[in-house]
């Protein structure tokens, strides 16, 4: 099956969406993304309906699961059953969380790895094998983090360049973890997108979080997309050129009219930006 490219504006394929999804696919929606680990051996109803899509529309599958920083051996059956699954439904683009999410067991969170140069080294060998079995480039994405590593080399941003280049891989550049993080760990958001290297990002979230405090956000999926988190979408795309965008909403989950109202905002300040967009189809 030929793989497709995702390009445009997306919106997660969740189960609860299906019913709205196959009465119609609202203009808006160019992609779907899915976390591989809930649909890979997927069958009856619902891997007939996946089926149905996927012959359709392109996808992206965003890992949950396979903890590249993590201590424990990367799950090498995982993404065997990944590629395959990837290779049957056409899906050109993998990517997951900088980030671990194990230690002899799956903790159900995704945790932040240490800003060390030991550290780059490591996830760095850990996503050359990984793009090695799936036979693909991946696309690493920053996370969101709480409390600052008691031991560190170097500050967020320096490790994101250094494990790009250390692995050379590509980057899924999460534009609301950039402001939580921002917010949280009191930094310019629009000087740390800007210094990001425009020649790696294939790919960006938009997503609503929680307030906990003034000075605490908790990156939740589960609201709106808040207005200064459009605006520094808007200074992403000036800065970098349109890549595309997926809306994720993981909880709180309204109606598709409803989510489709922000997959149509991603869409129009791409629109905005089309003079220096990306040709992503086409990579």
């Amino acid at each position: 099956m030929t793989s497709l490219r995702p390009s445009g504006a997306g919106l997660g394929f969740r189960r609860e969406l299906l019913p709205a999804l196959k009465t119609h696919v609202p203009d808006a929606i160019d992609f779907f993304e899915l976390a591989p680990e809930n649909w890979i051996d997927m069958g009856g109803l619902y891997g007939r309906d996946l089926r149905a899509f996927t012959e359709r529309y392109p996808f992206v599958c965003h890992g949950l699961s396979l903890s590249l920083g993590g201590p424990t051996p990367l799950d090498d059956l995982l993404l065997h059953k990944t590629r395959q699954f990837m290779d049957a439904h056409g899906i050109a683009l993998y990517t997951e969380h900088l980030s671990y999410c194990s230690d002899d067991g799956h903790l159900y969170d995704l945790l932040p790895i240490p800003f060390t140069e030991e550290a780059v080294k490591y996830v760095a060998a850990r996503i050359r094998r990984a793009q090695d079995i799936l036979e693909r480039r991946i696309a690493i994405e920053n996370a969101s983090y709480y409390t600052p590593s008691p031991v560190a080399d170097m500050d967020e941003l320096a490790f994101i360049r250094a494990v790009l280049a250390e692995a050379d891989c590509d980057l899924h550049l999460d534009v609301n973890n950039v402001y939580v993080n921002s917010v949280n760990h009191r930094y310019d958001a629009i000087e740390f997108i800007r210094a990001l290297p425009t020649e790696r990002i294939v790919y960006m979230h938009m997503a609503g979080h929680y307030n906990e405090a003034d000075d605490l956000i908790v990156d939740t999926h589960g609201a709106d997309v808040i207005e200064p988190v459009w605006s520094l979408l808007d200074a992403t795309y000036r800065i970098h050129g349109v890549a595309p965008t997926l809306l994720e909403r993981d909880f709180n989950i309204p109606p598709l009219a409803e989510l489709v109202r922000e997959v149509e905002q991603i869409a129009r300040l791409q629109a905005a930006h089309a003079p220096h967009a990306k040709i992503a189809a086409a990579s």
